[in-house]
């Protein structure tokens, strides 16, 4: 920790002035509040600029990474009258400030490129593909998730609970039957995944909030994953596949289910579970939050799990270290699994999944809490995965699709990637596993919730706000 007192740094020459402020060093102080303690004077209300130059356009003397801003604020610049804060503000409050200053930059960026905002009858061009979009149903409640049957079926999840089908051009009622789902909060009806063999098998798996009674009596809803058969527009033949135990959950809240489902190659089930609002128990391999999950379709726990041999670890787990992740895929070309997860404020994470490695939440984080208050100072430490990329200011990263079909062939191999909060979809273009480049291709069409290829080599996407299925259709 740093020293919590400054004297005057300096009178008359136009400087900040700061006269023995007590406290200075306090984890909870609010970043916003620190700037307008702090850097106001200087550099403006709105970061516009003042004694000091703007930090909203993209001069920087002294670089304008976050290692270089991080520098500066700690070390200063006497030559420019920049005072040093190294000794009043700890690590933590530093990397909240960075931040702050990322997410003021995005919101006031100088001469922002107009977003698209396209309807049926607009074509939007971007820098590869042209394309319309067409509404496939907007009668769909909060829908979550979508993937395809391999006739070319739709499945479609609702948050409230509700599994239904879009086949040949028309949305089926609920299916009858399907499990009873908490959809308080963020709980809800997840992910709907068919068995890789489903042409002999018919299976297909849900997960979802199963909402339990605590021995106090309160509510603790639990991931659950099940697997079923449709037949005659009813669930039937359900088999668990993995529950959570609540002596698991001491801290659970009703936030940061994770819960998408994904199969590789091989048959094996991988899903990913949030860490439910108790971070450090992303840290615990006792708890199953804060995860990704790898099993056999049965609910098996494969023998080469790297945690099945520790005694008392869970023993599904296959990484820890996760916040939220609400996107799952495999890429198709070389079999390697990728999640993007929610950050807090700042620090939403692209990452390659790899079995027993930890990602870091929460000890090493780009973000801060929702209220300003800073998490950490480190976004590095030796042990722990770095993100292939992380979005801050947060774009409220959701499902993940890589892109393998031939309606938009510049795409091919490229990762599409939805984005809640700033209502887009982006193309993410990868190199052997380094993030080179990134497009929205879609803007303001609504919260995007999902991604999903269809057979038909157009681009699906789950939209909420307004509710509705679209897809992407290429102009020749």
């Amino acid at each position: 920790m740093r020293l919590a007192h400054l004297s005057v740094i300096a009178a008359s020459s136009g400087l900040l002035l700061i006269s023995s402020f007590p406290g200075c060093s306090d984890e909870t102080r609010n970043a916003e509040q620190t700037y307008q303690q702090f850097c106001v004077s200087c550099h403006g209300e709105n970061l516009t600029g003042g004694i000091a130059p703007s930090m909203l356009d993209e001069v920087w003397t002294h670089g304008g990474t976050d290692a270089a801003i991080t520098a500066q604020i700690i070390t200063g610049d006497p030559a420019v009258g920049m005072p040093a804060f190294g000794e009043v503000f700890s690590d933590a409050q530093v990397r909240a400030l960075v931040v702050y200053i990322r997410e003021q930059r995005s919101k006031h960026a100088l001469n922002p490129p107009a977003s698209p905002k396209p309807d049926a009858n607009q074509i939007v061009t971007t820098a590869e593909h042209q394309f319309r979009v067409e509404v496939v149903t907007d009668e769909v409640d909060s829908p979550w998730g979508v993937n395809w049957l391999p006739d070319g079926t739709l499945l479609i999840t609702e948050k409230s609970g509700d599994l239904r089908l879009w086949r040949d051009g028309k949305l089926s009622d609920p299916i009858n039957d399907t499990p009873n789902v908490d959809a308080l909060s963020q709980a809800g009806l997840f992910d709907a995944v068919a068995h890789p063999d489903y042409q002999n098998n018919g299976w297909i798996y849900l997960s979802f909030a199963d909402l339990q009674t605590k021995l106090t009596g309160s509510r603790l809803s639990l991931t659950k994953i099940v697997r079923g058969r449709i037949e005659d527009e009813s669930w039937i033949d359900q088999e668990t596949i993995y529950e959570g135990a609540e002596e698991h959950y001491p801290k659970a809240g009703g936030y940061h289910f994770g819960s998408r489902i994904v199969f590789d190659e091989a048959g094996y089930l991988f899903f990913s579970i949030g860490d439910r609002g108790a971070k450090e128990e992303a840290q615990d391999p006792f708890r199953p939050n804060g995860k990704i999950h790898r099993l056999f379709d049965d609910g098996r726990v494969p023998p080469d799990n790297p945690f099945v041999n520790q005694p008392g670890a869970v023993p599904s787990i296959w990484s820890i270290g996760h916040r939220n992740p609400q996107g799952l895929d495999l890429n198709p070309r070389d079999g390697t699994l990728w999640a993007t997860e929610h950050g807090p404020r700042g620090g939403d994470e692209l990452n390659q999944i790899r079995p027993a490695l930890n990602y870091g939440w929460p000890l090493i984080t780009y973000g801060m809490n929702y209220n300003g208050t800073p998490i950490t100072g480190e976004t590095a430490r030796a042990g722990l995965e770095q993100p292939i990329h992380h979005w801050t200011p947060s774009i409220a990263v959701c499902g993940i699709d890589f892109y393998d079909a031939h309606q938009f062939p510049a795409w091919s191999d490229n990762l599409l990637v939805t984005a809640l909060a700033d209502r887009n979809l982006r193309r993410v273009v990868l190199d052997k596993g380094v993030f080179k480049s990134q497009e929205i291709i879609l803007q303001d069409i609504g919260r995007c919730r999902d991604v999903s290829t269809g057979p038909d080599g157009y681009i699906y996407l789950a939209v909420n706000r307004p509710d509705k299925i679209i897809r992407l259709v290429p102009v020749d």
